[in-house]
């Protein structure tokens, strides 16, 4: 499946989540991530982001069942792209 996630965590533990969303999707903006996961991929991250995660944090993930499925359209200078492999 394809999916977008967004998260908005206080500033003591954005570099925690930025380095676990990193392992498990694309970075393509502040905050936002996409590309292809597995639903047991998906469990494990939302797991160990709720570790990371107080009360006041909130994480939101989007999916869909293929990026074909979405219409992206980008307005000014792209950041990174889902191609990218590390």
């Amino acid at each position: 499946m394809y999916a977008i996630l967004v998260y908005d965590i206080n500033q003591k533990r954005v570099g925690k989540m930025l380095r676990l969303c990193r392992q498990y999707l694309t970075w393509i903006q502040n905050s936002v991530f996409e590309g292809e996961i597995t639903r047991s991929k998906l469990e494990e991250l939302k797991a160990r982001a709720n570790k990371i995660m107080k009360d006041e944090d909130s994480l939101i993930v989007f999916l869909s069942r293929d990026s074909k499925w979405l219409d992206k359209e980008i307005v000014g200078k792209e950041r990174n792209t889902p191609d990218n492999m590390l």
